[in-house]
């Protein structure tokens, strides 16, 4: 247990930043989650609908400091790539 007042207040803000961390987290997953879900249905304009919506929240997690820059390009990259393979069938 911390023993300064600073400790115990750093403490308190990284359980509150935790928690807002994980929501925003949880919300990209989501996005992402409705992106698959309509490549896996079939649907490419359904696809490709979810994929312009998620796209600025996986920025929205690299600004925040939730998702590297790289690795939002890479899961971008490779959605969009599995939705032009999509519309190409």
């Amino acid at each position: 247990m911390a023993n300064h007042s600073s400790a115990k207040k750093r403490i308190r803000r990284n359980a509150s930043k935790a928690l807002v961390n994980k929501s925003r987290r949880s919300r990209i997953r989501t996005f992402v989650k409705k992106i698959e879900l309509a490549i896996a249905e079939g649907d490419a304009k359904l696809a490709d609908a979810a994929l312009r919506d998620a796209q600025p929240e996986i920025q929205r997690g690299v600004s925040k400091g939730i998702l590297h820059k790289n690795t939002a390009c890479r899961k971008i990259s490779r959605l969009s790539m599995r939705i032009k393979a999509l519309k190409a069938a």
